[in-house]
């Protein structure tokens, strides 16, 4: 199990983080490809691309 993945989702989603940017970071992460153009919101893009940088500590613009 990769510990930072983990960590990190559990983090956010005890901030009640949008789900659209925890399943970003995640995509992102794990080097999923994108969504199709039409599916892609804004938290999905921002979490895609933190991961991508590995920010984890984004999620927090996105938080309740």
């Amino acid at each position: 199990m990769n510990r930072k993945y983990y960590d990190t989702t559990v983090k956010m989603e005890a901030a009640n983080t949008q789900l659209e940017f925890v399943l970003g970071w995640q995509c992102g992460y794990l080097c999923n490809p994108e969504r199709e153009e039409q599916r892609i919101t804004d938290a999905y893009e921002a979490g895609y691309e933190a991961a991508k940088e590995d920010d984890a500590d984004a999620y927090t613009q996105w938080a309740a």
